[in-house]
């Protein structure tokens, strides 16, 4: 039977009792993955006090032996100690040379089997150089799991004599009978609450879903491109009579609206496009204006570099003459914004190039190189600057004595970092969440479609645009878009 098939009151009782089984195997989950923990960590300590008071044994043996202490001489030092040693912490005690061949062992009968003759070389390699000369290794020996630590032992100048190798049993008879014993008081419990659980839903499935059969066929029934009938119940609740009476005049709402719909999202469409192609087409005449008039304000047929200059001024010109372009073209095209190109290009070059439409002279440029490399489309990397920079421009009040607005560009290995700084009013909190958004703006004109188009170009490089800002002091835009 598909989930879809079934009635809202099934669904409901199955929800309840899923949500009641899904607790129940996720607690028995936990407990058991807790109880594993602990088991892990209680043999982990346990081996190294074990170990610490072996060592500390080892120690004071060393320390009172009569021998020379050397390592030729530790068979002699422990043959009977080590015995005593073993019995007394209840744990096996190999003792290895420096090299890894076995020189003493508590173990009366030495088996081949039991006992490696020699330690591994990777275990010897870890001993020396690693900073707690210590290596543990597990294994499992006849259904049994067994740690087995290695430690160097030393004389009492620390010197390294030997090697000591502790194999240690882990025993989980106790741990596993708790276990088992919590998880059986905890399954009677479980039947218990799923007895309730199973009751509970069943009578609140079926208060719940009582009155609210007809409505939901009514509902299902519902379509915009049809008449609907109106619901005709006869309910003693006072909740369900409201429904009634909200989806009745809703019907009657739906048709009157259903022929406005229609007309009114065609018209809405078109208004949005021109709105967005009006503020494309408005972005590129500022600057050419811009440009212009720097030009005749500068113009001196002396100049030397007079030629050159006109050169700049025409190729700026140009530029944002083949974006508007552009944009008049994608128009024609059911109103799509340029097609977007990757090409390979200087980014401090184009960022130099966009700013040189603005004439403000607190605009700062920095960047740490002269050539970072990128693929990026010209046309769109511009608009993204000239958007930032005017925006920051907007953001300063024409009172404010001091004006700075400081572009920068960074290499950060695989990435471009693009950042807008400027010291205007800032951004509110209110405002933070909804500066991206189309059509938003603080400024009494334009259509707020700047930082919105500006998030597009990026995103569509793979890129992201962040932004910091403190009411007062300024805002800083970041720019983050990968170099291929």
């Amino acid at each position: 039977m598909k989930l879809k098939k079934l009635s809202l009151r099934v669904r409901i009782f199955l929800a309840m009792i899923l949500l009641v089984l899904i607790a129940s195997i996720l607690i028995v989950a936990v407990t058991v993955y807790q109880y594993n923990e602990e088991a892990l960590d209680y043999h982990r300590d346990r081996l190294d006090k074990k170990e610490e008071n072996i060592k500390s044994s080892i120690d004071f043996t060393i320390k009172e032996t009569t021998y020379p202490v050397t390592t030729e001489n530790i068979p002699k030092i422990f043959k009977d100690k080590i015995y005593e040693i073993a019995a007394i912490h209840k744990l096996q005690v190999n003792l290895y040379d420096l090299e890894g061949g076995l020189l003493k062992s508590s173990r009366q009968s030495i088996s081949n089997d039991t006992i490696a003759k020699c330690i591994n070389a990777e275990i010897l390699n870890t001993l020396a150089n690693t900073a707690e000369h210590r290596h543990v290794t597990k294994y499992v020996e006849n259904g049994k799991i067994i740690q087995s630590s290695y430690t160097y032992i030393t004389d009492q100048k620390f010197k390294p004599l030997g090697i000591l190798n502790l194999p240690y049993m882990e025993d989980d008879k106790f741990m596993d009978k708790e276990l088992y014993d919590f998880l059986e008081r905890l399954a009677y419990a479980y039947i218990f609450m799923m007895l309730i659980a199973v009751a509970l839903a069943y009578l609140l499935s079926k208060y719940i879903t009582k009155s609210l059969k007809t409505i939901s066929d009514k509902i299902n029934e519902t379509r915009l491109e049809k008449r609907n009938k109106k619901i005709d119940i006869e309910s003693s609740s006072e909740e369900i009579v409201t429904l009634v009476h909200s989806y009745n005049t809703m019907i009657d709402q739906l048709e009157e609206s259903a022929v406005k719909l229609a007309t009114s999202e065609r018209e809405q469409a078109w208004r949005e496009m021109a709105k967005q192609v009006a503020h494309e087409i408005k972005n590129p005449l500022t600057p050419m204006r811009l440009t212009v008039q720097n030009f005749q304000r500068k113009f001196d047929p002396q100049d030397p570099d007079i030629y050159k200059k006109v050169n700049e001024y025409s190729k700026t010109l140009i530029q944002q003459i083949d974006t508007m372009s552009s944009i008049a073209s994608a128009f024609s095209n059911f109103a799509k914004m340029p097609a977007q190109e990757k090409e390979t290009l200087n980014v401090v070059k184009i960022v130099k190039l966009g700013l040189d439409i603005f004439s403000e002279d607190y605009i700062i440029f920095t960047s740490e190189k002269e050539e970072i490399m990128a693929k990026f489309d010209r046309t769109q990397l511009i608009r993204v600057i000239t958007n930032l920079v005017k925006n920051g421009i907007q953001a300063i009040p024409d009172e404010q004595e001091e004006k700075k607005i400081v572009v920068a560009v960074l290499d950060d290995h695989s990435n471009v970092i693009i950042t807008v700084a400027d010291n205007g009013q800032g951004i509110t909190e209110a405002n933070k969440q909804k500066i991206f958004e189309p059509k938003f703006t603080t400024k009494s004109s334009g259509m707020g479609l700047g930082l919105a188009m500006v998030k597009n170009i990026v995103e569509t490089y793979y890129g992201s645009i962040t932004f910091t800002s403190e009411k007062g002091k300024g805002t800083v835009f970041k720019v983050i878009f990968p170099k291929v």
